[in-house]
């Protein structure tokens, strides 16, 4: 339906939505080119980013190389993995690192040598860490200090995207909303890349922050791009489990450093499950963990770091430590009570070795779009890496394209539903949160997807777009993608990394 309201309509060469270290670091690159206008539905620097704690694997240590990196990426994505694409993540991530480094980030080190830790399912000591856990925030930082040095690049902060604009079959731009005032708005670009996260807001336990609703795959998917591999979400083994308590991550790195796991009666579980025990892949340990607190009534399993020190866990986990203490809690002398949580999205908009999707003029990078870099299983700590990687891949490659300048020769606004059928949006995202949780989580069955199925059918949106406020779009964005999630786990009959059958089990 077209309508005659009032719209602004503006012109940057290329819109990026998404303002984590995937989305800068193309913003970055693609400044070498023209305009760029960096778009965030909060502020710039909420997102998955500033809570990565572990830290970003590198082979830039002694002894180590890309190839042994490459490795352990395919071992751990389960075989899934796209190996040029692996390639290039390992053998281009210490030169993006290393750029990080000549921009001021400082990486923790010892003797005057970088420090390196060791995660789940990586066979040498090759994550890189700052500030002790609080390395997502030390990169954003730098990359935040370098856009603020590119004249080129205009930050929108607190717009929130309604939809891209797809003209002749190419994306030429993107519905916004001005959530200061609550003004719509048109922005054409040349080129949107899209950096928009993850969906960890799609279930009931997650170590995502708020914003994580799966905006840019649902924007995807009604622009026609293709996505893939959606199935594959990754549940992080360790977030804080505390009555009353917001969930929490407790990073990987506390068992690299020697932090085990037991049961409710103080008995390591995960010797003899797995060769590397808490260091087994993350789809390995989620489960054994959801299987112990089955047996246990649903109780948390515990994290025992008391081993590592009271001097050294206020230094090397200053976040982790610090929160748990403002909620009753002493690493030092007690247990961490964890459970899963939704974490990553391994699959996403289908995108090349250089980001571009199947609709001309859209790009993705990040953990939105899906290089399968990744497989059914992500290594730890590659995320950080990947979105430097391809980020900057993504703006390299719009900048070698021939500049096509958008038109628009019809603007079609957001449909508004009927103000006579009032929805409870917070009850349905609560709800859908639920459904995913119990049936398209850590284990699933072809009788429980086809439940959350209907389920979710039923708290579906009836009307085609969505209306032009924020809390509706994210509402409808989430319960779009969470019915794709449903459908391509159904499509999956057996079990592969990350994706558990428990009706169909091939581990």
């Amino acid at each position: 339906m077209v309508h005659n309201r009032a719209v602004e309509i503006s012109y940057t060469d290329f819109a990026v939505v998404g303002g984590g270290v995937a989305g800068l670091r193309a913003a970055i690159t693609l400044a070498e080119g023209g305009q760029v206008t960096v778009l965030t539905k909060d502020a710039l620097r909420e997102g998955a980013t500033e809570y990565a704690q572990g830290g970003v694997a590198v082979a830039l240590g002694e002894g180590d190389s890309p190839a042994e990196h490459g490795q352990d990426t395919l071992v751990a994505g389960a075989g899934y993995c796209n190996p040029a694409t692996v390639e290039v993540l390992v053998t281009e991530g210490p030169a993006r690192i290393e750029e990080l480094i000549e921009w001021g980030i400082r990486f923790d080190t010892i003797g005057g040598k970088l420090n390196f830790t060791k995660e789940g399912a990586h066979h040498r000591r090759r994550v890189l860490h700052a500030g002790g856990d609080a390395t997502g925030r030390e990169i954003l930082d730098t990359l935040i200090s370098r856009v603020r040095t590119q004249e080129n690049v205009r930050r929108l902060p607190h717009h929130y995207s309604l939809g891209l604009v797809v003209e002749d079959g190419r994306c030429c731009g993107v519905w916004l909303v001005d959530q200061t005032n609550g003004r719509e708005r048109l922005l054409l670009a040349r080129a949107v890349v899209m950096a928009t996260g993850g969906i960890g807001q799609l279930y009931k336990y997650t170590s995502n922050p708020a914003v994580a609703t799966g905006d840019g795959l649902a924007m995807a998917h009604r622009a026609g791009a293709e996505l893939r591999d959606l199935e594959f979400v990754q549940f992080h083994p360790t977030a804080l489990r505390l009555d009353g308590v917001p969930t929490f991550l407790i990073t990987e790195a506390m068992r690299g450093e020697g932090g085990v796991l037991l049961n409710q009666a103080g008995e390591r579980f995960m010797v003899g499950r797995h060769a590397d025990a808490e260091l087994a892949p993350r789809d390995v340990v989620a489960r054994a963990m959801y299987e112990e607190m089955g047996r246990q009534g649903g109780a948390p399993v515990l994290l025992d770091v008391r081993d590592l020190g009271a001097d050294f866990l206020p230094q090397r986990f200053p976040t982790i430590f610090e929160f748990c203490r403002s909620h009753g809690l002493d690493i030092t002398s007690q247990p961490i009570p964890v459970a899963p949580a939704a974490h990553f999205m391994m699959g996403g908009i289908a995108v090349d070795v250089d980001g571009a999707s199947s609709v001309p003029g859209l790009y993705a990078c990040g953990e939105v779009a899906c290089t399968q870099v990744h497989g059914a299983n992500r290594l730890a700590s590659n995320s950080l890496l990947e979105g430097l990687v391809f980020g900057h891949r993504a703006g390299r490659a719009i900048l070698a394209t021939e500049p096509t300048i958008p038109t628009l020769r019809d603007v079609r606004f957001y449909d508004t539903p009927d103000p006579t059928r009032p929805f409870d949006y917070v009850a349905r995202q609560r709800r859908a949160r639920e459904i995913m949780w119990e049936y398209a989580g850590i284990y699933r069955t072809d009788e429980g997807l086809r439940k959350a199925e209907g389920m979710l059918a039923a708290l579906a949106l009836p009307y085609h777009h969505y209306p032009a406020e924020r809390l509706a779009v994210e509402t409808g964005n989430a319960l779009s993608v969470s019915q794709l999630i449903v459908q391509a786990a159904r499509a999956r009959p057996a079990s592969l990394g990350s994706h558990y059958r428990a009706d169909a089990a091939t581990l």
